[in-house]
This record gives structure tokens, sequence and C-alpha cells, in this order.
């Protein structure tokens, strides 16, 4: 194990899961949380106008002046992305936030983490929603195996091709494959997986986790193909096992 040098102080790197949906932060979050974000000051966010928000929400009375917010999304230079953790080493912690869930999940904050661990900064993950591991608490699908895949190709013949080979490799690894699409094209995807995958291969449909109008339901595809669901610009995540 590694020990700092005398007299210096280190900031840490602080993983805070936010919400998945506009309910109360605490209703989903442990109080470990509140705690941390009404001590740190410097953040990386995706959004500002949101992190302020979730903040607030979290910590009325916190002073929104002093905070000092880097964004961290696809616009963001690379080459800037080191100069983030510059708090850290002058003894201050460091929150990242990501939009929905838990940072480093299917989100930007993966590339300070990795940035963090290069410069031997301490990183602290916090508990908090993680609407792909809750999906797949649900599915009742394989949990000893499984596969996140993130978003599916948007044009159609790839999308296709690429649903397939999620199957057959669900079929010969004996392994849950997971993925996810914009929410506005939830409808238009669903229609495709009920056309493309075999009507015995099981499909979990995993729509407004931990908010109030939350469904999670595990069917084959036949089935799903009987039923009306509207998923429109619901956040949405899938599984399937062939």
């Amino acid at each position: 194990m590694e020990e700092e040098k005398p007299g210096l102080v280190v900031g840490k790197i602080y993983l805070i899961p936010t919400t998945l949906g506009d309910n109360a932060p605490l209703e989903v979050l442990p109080i470990s949380v509140k705690g941390t974000i009404e001590r740190i000051d410097h953040y990386i966010v995706e959004n500002e106008k949101t992190a302020r928000r979730f903040i607030k929400r979290v910590s009325p009375n916190k002073s929104q002046p002093d905070l000092h917010l880097q964004l961290l999304n696809k616009y963001t230079n690379p080459e800037e992305i080191p100069s983030f953790l510059d708090p850290c080493i002058h003894g201050h912690d460091i929150g990242i936030l990501s939009e929905a869930g838990c940072p480093g999940i299917a989100d930007p904050g993966a590339d300070i983490v990795r940035v963090a661990h290069e410069r031997r900064i301490k990183v602290v993950p916090l508990v908090g929603p993680s609407s792909i591991l809750m999906a797949m608490m649900s599915s009742g699908m394989n949990g000893q195996s499984f596969a996140f895949n993130g978003y599916l190709p948007i044009d159609k013949a790839e999308r296709k091709k690429n649903l397939k080979g999620l199957e057959r490799l669900s079929r010969d690894k004996n392994q849950s494959q997971i993925f996810m699409e914009t929410p506005y094209r939830n409808n238009k995807l669903v229609k495709e997986l009920l056309k493309t995958l075999q009507k015995s291969t099981r499909l979990c449909i995993a729509c407004d986790i931990t908010l109030p109008t939350e469904f999670i339901s595990t069917k084959s595809v036949h089935e799903w193909g009987e039923i009306e669901i509207d998923l429109d610009k619901r956040p949405t995540i899938y599984i399937i096992h062939a």
C-alpha cells in the first residue's frame, strides 16, 4: 500500500449518485450523499443547471455562489480533463455528478476517474440507484453473467444485425444482454425487437425505475407481441436472454 508524503494533503474524488427522475432525492439516496454534498464545493458535472438544482434539493441551505462547477460532456476538450482535478492537489475534495444515476456507468465521469487513478487520487464511490443494475436485479435473468451494451446502432440494418448478434451471444454463453435507447425512440425499438428476436427469447422491459410510474416486466417475445405498451419519452432499460 502506497503512503502519502508527509504534510501532503490531497483531496479525494467522490462519485455522487443522483436520482433517476424527478423524485425527492432522500427517498432513493442515503443520508451519506447529503452529508457529502454539504461539505464539497468543487464539482464536475454534465449540465450546470440541473446539477445546481439537484444540489439545492439535497442541501437547500448550501451557498450556490460558493460552488465551483466544471462541465464534462461530449463537448469537453479531452486535453482539459486532467486540469479538472487540480483542486484535489490543493487539498479540496471533488464531487462527480451524473445527469441520472451513478457516475462512471454509461456516463462521461469514467474519464475523470481514469485520470484520478493515474494521478493516484483516491476515488470514493457512494451508494445510489443504477437503472442498469436495478433492471437486472428485477429481471429474473442470469445475474451470474450479464453484459451492458449501451445504445444500439441508429441505422436500422445495423441495429437488426446487432440485436441478432446479442441474441446469439446470450444463447451461446447463457449471458443476459442489457441495452438502452433514447426515450423518444422506445416505441419504435420495441416493434423492432418483436420483429427481430426469436419468439422464445425472454425480454425484460424496465421503465421509469424508482418513479411512481415504474414498470418492470419480463415476458417472452411472443407474449410481448400480444400487449399494447407505450414507452414514449420514458427512460427504459432492455434485457434479453435467449
